[in-house]
């Protein structure tokens, strides 16, 4: 038979009672995850032998030398602050689904549907819904795009959201340019999936189908902060002393030589011997042969590498804790309001439109449901400035007294007069028994 969405289910015994497959032998039972998610003892694991592993976990050249993959990525500093950053901003912004009336005047939160515990709260039985969101943030960021299956039951209500990783995942189109997903699990099968049951979320794309990849793009700069970095740790482990030529007069042989080698390392080498005095028999010579960090710009290279990271993910500097000089106290309030615009605000937009068309049917959406991120979690200021907007909204006219104490988190006042509208008493036309749109 065929369910309400296309999918064919079969009915087998499994364990003395009957339950419904989807697809084929192996699908999920009762809604629930793929047995191919399961390790299996009588398969040997060939996951990690497919191709799309191998790309996953060799590095992308780089002129520097440096083995540049998601791994070593995050350990830059500033690779893994621009991720916190993105992820944070993402994640702790409620995501709820409202539902707008047909008038266009109400939007209430759509606490009956099912997508909206799955989101807000808990979008799996091992996930919170911060972990979740926050986990798809990093992998947009870091390889382009983000995979999470939908599992419904057999009505077509959805149960769950599983996140696939991004290695996992092989993205393709078929004949007629639909997308297919080519999924490998943890027993090393692979399943192939439809659109329909795949919520492919995408970043920055120049064919419309796959994100673009930061770490294969950033490489390079990312690269040359990994080398910088390693460069300078070198440094400090051999005592902030520069590598250069020992000369002595004469010729020494193998074991003299290997003896002297091992005596200058062990005398005047290290942490533990800085700033120790060399003294040199034999009218021996020490020709400095190295740069030192302030002739190699070692500092001036890794501020440089920051900001050129931070550019690529578009996160201003300050963000990830880089101190400017030309930053002020009263200059921050503009560096987050800018933060909040430029970076996280396109990223909220592309994640609320994915949602809508990938989780919400036609007639959902025709029915007003929408998806929304509650920003005003990020725009709270001091107390002073809170209290000041707050007056100014409820004496405005634009909030009533529950709703501005509803900003604070403060239980409403019984009075029924908290309720309506302050309009000014200086607007034309002005009344004080307008009630508030529930």
């Amino acid at each position: 038979m065929v369910d309400q969405t296309g999918r064919r289910v079969y009915r087998r015994r499994r364990a003395r009672r009957w339950v419904w497959i989807y697809g084929s032998p192996g699908w999920p039972e009762g809604g629930r995850i793929m047995s191919f998610f399961v390790r299996s003892r009588a398969r040997r694991n060939q996951a990690f032998d497919e191709p799309f592993w191998k790309d996953l976990a060799t590095w992308l050249p780089s002129i520097t030398g440096k083995a540049v993959t998601m791994r070593t990525a995050i350990q830059v500093a500033t690779v893994f602050a621009c991720c916190r950053v993105i992820g944070n901003g993402m994640a702790q912004v409620p995501l709820k689904l409202r539902r707008e009336s047909a008038d266009g005047r109400s939007r209430i939160a759509a606490k009956d549907h099912p997508l909206y515990k799955l989101m807000a709260l808990r979008p799996n039985s091992w996930q919170t819904s911060f972990e979740f969101r926050q986990m798809l943030a990093w992998h947009v960021e870091l390889c382009g795009n983000a995979y999470v299956f939908k599992n419904r039951s057999v009505t077509g209500k959805m149960l769950e959201l599983i996140p696939f990783a991004p290695g996992q995942v092989v993205a393709r189109r078929d004949e007629y340019m639909r997308p297919l997903y080519d999924v490998i699990g943890l027993d090393g099968t692979m399943r192939t999936f439809t659109q329909d049951q795949v919520w492919h979320l995408r970043g920055p794309s120049v064919d419309g189908f796959q994100g673009l990849e930061v770490i294969g793009i950033a490489r390079e700069a990312i690269g040359l902060a990994m080398a910088t970095e390693e460069s300078v740790a070198q440094l400090h482990k051999n005592g902030i002393r520069n590598s250069g030529v020992y000369s002595v007069e004469g010729t020494l042989d193998k074991t003299q030589h290997e003896a002297l080698s091992a005596w200058v390392s062990q005398q005047f080498g290290g942490l533990k011997n800085t700033g120790k005095p060399m003294i040199l028999d034999r009218a021996a010579k020490f020709l400095n042969t190295s740069m030192t960090s302030v002739d190699a710009q070692s500092h001036e290279t890794r501020r440089m590498q920051v900001e050129q990271i931070c550019s690529f993910f578009g996160v201003a500097p300050i963000k990830t804790g880089f101190a400017d000089k030309t930053a002020t106290f009263a200059s921050a309030e503009e560096f987050n309001r800018a933060h909040r615009e430029d970076c996280l605000a396109p990223r909220w937009e592309a994640f609320e439109q994915s949602a809508a068309i990938n989780l919400l049917t036609d007639a959902e959406i025709e029915a007003g449901y929408y998806w929304d991120f509650v920003e005003e979690g990020l725009l709270r200021g001091s107390a002073t400035q809170t209290k000041d907007v707050i007056l100014g909204y409820v004496n405005g006219g634009l909030l009533s007294t529950n709703e501005g104490r509803a900003l604070l988190d403060r239980n409403p006042d019984p009075d029924p007069a908290s309720d309506r509208l302050r309009v000014p008493a200086n607007i034309v036309g002005a009344t004080a028994t307008v009630d508030v749109q529930k």
